[in-house]
C-alpha cells in the first residue's frame, strides 16, 4: 500500500510541475523564449490566495479565480514591458538576461511587501480524504482535487488550440511568424495571449502547490519552477501532452526517490533522470528533431 500512496503522490505532484510547465512549453512553443520568471509568478499567485483566503476569509473559489486574474494580468505587463522591446534582440541572452531581472525584481517585491519569514498556508482544498482498502489507503482530497484539475486543464486547452482561432493562430504563429503575420494574424496580441494564460495556469499550480506543502515564502516558486521547466524539457518543450507526461513522470521520480533512496538526493535524481534522457533522446520524449537549414 506504501508504493502505491507514493505513486499517487507523485502524481499529485507531477499534476502541478505539468501545470506549470506548460506555461514555458506554450511561450518556448511560440515565442522561442525561455521566461524564467514563470517560477516567480507562482509565487505571486500564491501570496495573492493567502491574502484573500487566509487573512481576509474569501471563498477559496474566488481566491484562487482572483489569484488567476491577477497572474494573467502579470503575465502580460511581464511581456509588454521586459520581452516585447527586446522581440527582434540580435542575441538570445539579451532575453534570459531580462528573464532572469524580472525573477529577481519579482522575489525582492515579495520581500518588501511579505517579509522574508514564511507564512503558513491554508488550504484552499476542503474535500473529505478518500478512504480505500477498509482504511488502510487515504489519499487526501488535495491530491484529489490536484490531478482531476491538471487533466480537465489539459483537455480544455487542446480543445482551446484545436478548435478555436486563436488556438491556431497560436499554432501558425509557432510554425512561422513572418508566414503568420502576412496571413493577417496579430503575433503580438497572440504571444501576449500565450503569456497570459501561462501565468493564470500557474497561479493556480501555485495555489494547488502551496495547498499540498502549506509553506510560503517569497522564493516558494524558484524550485518548483525549475523543476516545471525540466519536465518541459523532459516532455519535449513545445509539446502540450508533453508537459503533461514529463510532469508527473518528473514528480512520480521524485516522491519515490524521496521515499526509497534518500531524501536529501531526491532532487539529484530528478536531474540525472533528465540527463540520462537527453542522452538517448534530445529532443524529449514526444520533442521534434528540427532540421536547422545552413
Amino acid at each position: 500500500m506504501s508504493f502505491i500512496l507514493y505513486l499517487i503522490n507523485g502524481i499529485s505532484l507531477g499534476s502541478v510541475y505539468a501545470i506549470i510547465a506548460l506555461g514555458y512549453t506554450m511561450v518556448y512553443g511560440i515565442a522561442k523564449m525561455l521566461n524564467f520568471a514563470h517560477g516567480d509568478v507562482i509565487m505571486i499567485g500564491s501570496y495573492v490566495s493567502f491574502v484573500t483566503f487566509s487573512q481576509m476569509g474569501m471563498n477559496p473559489i474566488l481566491s484562487v479565480a482572483l489569484s488567476a486574474v491577477i497572474c494573467t494580468i502579470l503575465g502580460m505587463v511581464i511581456e509588454r514591458v521586459a520581452y516585447k522591446p527586446l522581440r527582434k534582440a540580435t542575441s538570445p541572452l539579451a532575453v534570459l538576461i531580462t528573464a532572469i531581472g524580472v525573477s529577481y525584481l519579482l522575489q525582492n517585491t515579495a520581500l518588501l511587501v511579505f517579509g522574508a519569514n514564511p507564512v503558513s498556508f491554508t488550504s484552499v482544498v476542503n474535500l473529505s480524504p478518500l478512504k480505500l482498502a477498509d482504511g488502510a489507503l487515504v489519499i487526501s482530497g488535495t491530491t484529489l482535487v490536484t490531478i482531476v484539475l491538471c487533466l480537465i486543464i489539459m483537455a480544455c486547452l487542446m480543445l482551446f488550440i484545436k478548435k478555436t482561432k486563436a488556438g491556431q493562430a497560436m499554432l501558425a504563429v509557432s510554425e512561422d511568424k513572418d508566414a503568420a503575420q502576412l496571413m493577417g494574424i496579430n503575433v503580438n496580441a497572440t504571444i501576449a495571449l500565450t503569456f497570459a494564460i501561462g501565468s493564470g495556469l500557474a497561479a493556480i499550480a501555485g495555489v494547488l502547490l502551496c495547498s499540498a506543502y502549506p509553506t510560503l515564502t517569497p522564493y516558494t516558486g524558484a524550485m518548483p519552477g525549475i523543476k516545471a521547466f525540466t519536465a518541459a524539457v523532459f516532455g519535449g518543450i513545445g509539446s502540450i501532452p508533453g508537459a503533461l507526461i514529463g510532469g508527473i513522470l518528473l514528480g512520480v521520480i521524485e516522491i519515490l526517490g524521496r521515499a526509497y533512496i534518500s531524501s536529501q538526493l531526491s532532487d539529484a535524481i530528478v536531474f540525472a533522470v533528465l540527463i540520462i534522457v537527453l542522452l538517448v533522446k534530445p529532443s524529449g520524449i514526444l520533442g521534434k528533431q528540427i532540421r536547422e537549414k545552413v
